[in-house]
């Protein structure tokens, strides 16, 4: 199995278009899709120029697939969180068309100056040139950033790390990534567990519960490997 960087230009989407005219900013994805209709919601991560990311903002709120923004954080920070709601119908999705192809991709995509990184994990029996191919087809660009052997990158470890991730559920996840990125536990904090129960819509106490969950999956996981692991005298 191969890791793959792919960078993609997708012309007509805003997520592309918009930040393309705003290089400063990069745009990120924070959560999974929810809605079974046309209309869905995810929560999405603007950093970059606090001068710039307000405009940006209010461009990308005028998109036609943009039903709604929501600032969960304050506009004028280098970080911004946003619920966003949008058209599914018209929503041209990256990942629906790399699942089309039963390309295994990570979720979890960066957008900066017009440009998605993706990260694929391609079989022995997957061509990334017919690949590249289908989504030029599609009116997009792409650039090749890596394509290298996972054993040249530890597959082991990251294999290990894989399986301990998915034992976390997705709140789970999306919680304990919020708190370690927003400093929650570095000395001296000042972001408390109301801040990020903010940003992710969720009762402080809900947060709470499923922040001390995953804690408590980490240190299990971290104590196993102090246990295995060798000493030295």
């Amino acid at each position: 199995m191969r890791e793959v960087t792919l960078l993609i230009r997708h012309h007509g989407e805003p997520e592309s278009d918009v930040t393309a005219n705003y290089p400063q900013v990069t745009l990120s994805s924070r959560s999974s899709m929810t809605g079974r209709t046309n209309s869905r919601k995810r929560i999405i991560e603007v950093s970059g120029n606090p001068e710039v990311i307000p405009a940006f903002l209010e461009e990308f709120g005028e998109a036609d697939p943009i039903l709604d923004l929501e600032p969960l954080s304050p506009v004028d920070r280098n970080r911004v969180y946003v619920a966003m709601t949008y058209d599914a119908y018209q929503w041209d999705s990256i990942s629906e068309r790399l699942s089309d192809m039963e390309v295994h991709y990570r979720n979890g995509t960066t957008i900066t100056a017009g440009w998605e990184r993706w990260t694929l994990y391609l079989d022995d029996d997957d061509d990334i040139n017919e690949i590249r191919t289908s989504l030029e087809a599609a009116g997009n660009d792409t650039e090749l950033v890596r394509n290298v052997e996972l054993s040249e990158v530890g597959v082991t470890n990251q294999l290990d790390m894989f399986e301990f991730v998915q034992e976390l559920t997705p709140r789970q996840r999306e919680v304990l990534t919020l708190a370690i990125r927003e400093g929650y536990y570095e000395r001296g904090r000042d972001t408390s567990i109301e801040e990020l129960a903010d940003i992710v819509g969720v009762a402080p106490t809900t947060a709470w519960e499923h922040l001390k969950r995953a804690e408590g999956k980490v240190m299990s996981e971290l104590y196993d490997y102090l246990q295995s692991a060798p000493t030295s005298d």
